[in-house]
């Protein structure tokens, strides 16, 4: 019975199926939706996807200000890319080497997702066991290039703790280094030494 009990599939998996499985048919039928049912269950049971850590937690206000700021960044990028093609001045690009401070394969994944669908930088590179990210910046903006840099480092570390704070439990918090809870910046992360701040 717990052999069973622990294979019971989840229902968020059996309904993605099930809408996967709709879509591709492209027709909504009642037949449709009960074989993508039946389908999505046996998948679950029979292939069922390994526990994966780095999302412990769903906390609803620091999913809203994790959308928002990325909203805000994804139209600030976006600004900032245009001006470059009316200024004098050629863009002065850079590739940056950012150590994330989690270690969730999830949270590197999306972090470096995030990252990249913000205009006017790409990850390049990522790598899994050191948790490094190495990304392409379009416009290193500053006069002094090391501070420009560290501006970059901090902007991709910060976007890692608005998504741990939504996404991770206070254990992964504390883990990486960040006070628990879901308030972003309840400590000031020095990039370079990785070293939280009071």
């Amino acid at each position: 019975m717990d052999r069973v009990r622990g294979r019971a599939p989840s229902p968020g998996l059996v309904a993605w199926l099930t809408v996967v499985w709709v879509l591709l048919w492209g027709d909504i039928t009642v037949a449709n939706i009960v074989n993508g049912v039946i389908l999505g269950a046996t998948v679950a049971v029979l292939l069922p996807l390994p526990r994966v850590k780095g999302l412990g937690a769903f906390r609803p206000l620091a999913v809203a200000v994790l959308v928002g700021r990325f909203a805000l960044d994804a139209v600030r990028g976006a600004l900032e890319v245009a001006a470059v093609a009316f200024r004098a001045v050629p863009p002065r690009s850079a590739v940056v080497r950012v150590a994330l401070r989690s270690h969730s394969d999830v949270i590197l994944a999306t972090t470096a997702g995030l990252t990249s669908l913000i205009p006017g930088s790409v990850v390049v590179e990522a790598h899994r066991l050191t948790g490094v990210l190495y990304l392409h910046v379009f416009d290193v903006v500053g006069e002094d290039l090391e501070e420009a840099v560290e501006r970059v480092r901090r902007t991709v570390l910060a976007q890692e703790e608005r998504l741990m704070r939504a996404l991770s439990s206070d254990a992964e918090l504390a883990d990486a280094g960040y006070r628990p809870g879901w308030r972003v910046g309840s400590g000031e992360l020095d990039a370079s030494s990785g070293e939280v701040r009071p």
